[in-house]
């Protein structure tokens, strides 16, 4: 009775800080792809070339976010996230003045130093500033940030691209990042610091097969998802000859559903288990990929993606709550590995999409995906009975 009465507490204000600045990162990540057709006209590089501002991006995310756990682990959090944002707002700035396609793709990697930085450092915070039992809650509810970046921040991003060039879109998220530095900077309490973890809890981490089929899932979905993600808006073009006002709205109705599915979720989550989570968000973006060549209209493709939005912030949220579940005390380590699957995947899937663009088989993108999410799948129900057969151990030493 009590845990009920503690969950229904509302969570600190702090959280809605947290919130925005996911919405800002996730809106930053999601420029490239929302603008994708209009760079790659500006910069004079096909579509498959201008992918790789996306795969090389993730892949900087990839290496860095467990890097960066490990550097800045004794940094005040307050200080560390508000001077991520504003180095996102400084290199935004900057790539949208760049007068090339090669000057651009440096800073963009560049850039993404931040997304590596905030969103697991975000997450990891959680823990000291909730009590344990709103912890699933606290975290869905911050990751929603992701999901409304789907809902205003990509479809308007996409707009001003296909409107006003692509560097009205990039100008937009330097002005929302400083915004944003400064919101955490005035809401965040000084003296948030994690505790770093030591050698053997990182051994720990490793070590847990539970854990890293857990990451392995984000991978393999991640992947699944990018392989046609990164490429919806020419995508849509080749195939509907949409135009920028159709895709915005597209992209919207996309990002609405997935706020819908991440907010069901965020109520849910503490009370059905972030495994079975999991479980739904990976069918229903497996239902669209199966009945994606039904989408030969825009009516049509709106409501063939219905199932991948509902399922798709929501299964990412759905998979932090699920490893600081299994092992909270190892929550910095495991987020940052999940976080860097994340970005692994999206390096590896739009990599493959542009590979596959280039052969000529842009209408083959979603098999592709589908064989992603399937093996995800997999995975998941493997790393759900790997946990139940061995739960971890809090005898390690865990923190230095």
């Amino acid at each position: 009775m009590a845990q009920q009465i503690a969950v229904k507490q509302p969570l600190p204000r702090v959280l809605w800080a947290l919130l925005f600045g996911n919405f800002v990162i996730g809106t930053g990540v999601m420029v490239v792809p929302g603008t994708l057709n209009v760079i790659s006209q500006s910069m004079n590089v096909s579509v498959a070339v201008t992918g790789q501002l996306i795969s090389a991006g993730a892949l900087l995310m990839c290496i860095g976010a467990p890097l960066f756990a490990s550097v800045v682990a004794g940094w005040d959090r307050r200080r560390l996230l508000a001077m991520a944002m504003l180095w996102y707002a400084i290199f935004h700035a900057i790539c949208a003045v760049m007068p090339d396609f090669a000057s651009l793709l440096i800073v963009r990697v560049v850039t993404m130093i931040s997304p590596a930085i905030f969103t697991p450092q975000a997450a990891a915070c959680i823990s000291l500033l909730v009590p344990e039992q709103q912890r699933g809650r606290a975290i869905t509810f911050v990751f929603l940030g992701w999901s409304v970046a789907s809902v205003l921040g990509m479809p308007l991003g996409a707009y001003m691209g296909g409107t006003l060039g692509w560097r009205s879109a990039f100008w937009l998220v330097a002005v929302l990042s400083i915004i944003s530095a400064a919101w955490v900077w005035r809401a965040m309490p000084n003296g948030v610091k994690p505790p770093a973890l030591s050698r053997a809890a990182w051994a720990a981490t490793f070590k847990s097969s539970a854990l890293m089929t857990c990451v392995l899932v984000t991978t393999l979905y991640a992947a699944g998802q990018f392989v046609i993600f990164a490429y919806l808006a020419p995508y849509y073009k080749a195939t509907l000859n949409i135009s920028a006002f159709e895709l915005s709205a597209l992209f919207m109705w996309f990002g609405f559903f997935g706020l819908l599915g991440n907010m069901w979720m965020s109520r849910h989550v503490d009370r059905l288990g972030a495994p079975r989570m999991v479980w739904m968000g990976l069918c229903g973006m497996i239902i669209s990929l199966l009945i994606w060549p039904l989408g030969t209209t825009l009516l049509l493709a709106a409501v063939v993606v219905l199932p991948w939005a509902l399922g798709g912030f929501a299964t990412n949220s759905a998979q932090q709550a699920r490893l600081i579940g299994l092992a909270p005390a190892l929550a910095s380590g495991s987020v940052s590995l999940n976080t860097s699957a994340m970005y692994a995947g999206q390096a590896i899937g739009a990599a493959l999409g542009g590979l596959l663009i280039s052969a000529g088989h842009m209408n083959d993108l979603h098999w592709y995906g589908l064989v992603g999410l399937l093996l995800a799948l997999v995975a998941s129900h493997w790393a759900t009975r790997l946990a139940n057969k061995a739960p971890f151990s809090r005898a390690v030493k865990l923190i230095k």
